[in-house]
């Protein structure tokens, strides 16, 4: 049997997976087998952020607790910073490496690249063996192994929401 791929989940593909059940964040996070992470510190986050934009915070845990595994992150704050903050341009995304690392992912899946260092996260000799990708990208791949098709078997280009001829 395949190894799942074990996937920590940037607060953004969550919110965008709850306000479109099309596009990839969807995609990726209801119909494919991955192992799909968070941690004790991106559920506050996406409590706020949900809040903001009207999402219901019941529903978005439910789905949370029954698709995701979770890393307790226990460290004081500055404790994470000190030992993740060379690996974020955003000083709010140091919690997401530290979550990433501790749960001992492949991926970290995000649409805001630009809040990662890239190039220091996938050092091999740094001990970090992250990927940070793009889940249009990573959802192309999928799709591609698994074309997903609506009632008339029609194929469903998932990266545009569009119909493939």
């Amino acid at each position: 049997m395949a190894k799942k791929v074990k996937v920590f989940v940037d607060s953004d593909i969550v919110i965008s997976s709850q306000l479109s059940n099309i596009g990839a964040a969807y995609f990726l996070l209801n119909k494919t087998n991955l192992s799909l992470f968070v941690s004790n510190l991106s559920l506050v986050e996406l409590q706020r952020v949900a809040t903001r934009h009207k999402i219901n915070n019941a529903q978005m845990l439910a789905f949370i607790k029954k698709r995701f595994s979770h890393v307790n992150l226990t460290e004081e704050f500055k404790e994470i910073e000190s030992q993740f903050n060379s690996y974020a341009n955003d000083p709010n995304d140091i919690h997401v490496i530290a979550g990433a690392v501790r749960a001992n992912v492949n991926f970290l899946l995000t649409y805001n690249l630009k809040d990662y260092k890239i190039d220091k996260i996938k050092m091999p000799d740094n001990g970090l063996l992250l990927e940070p990708i793009n889940p249009v990208k990573y959802a192309q791949i999928v799709a591609k192994k698994n074309p997903i098709t609506n009632k008339n078997n029609t194929v469903i280009n998932i990266a545009h929401n569009k119909k493939t001829p």
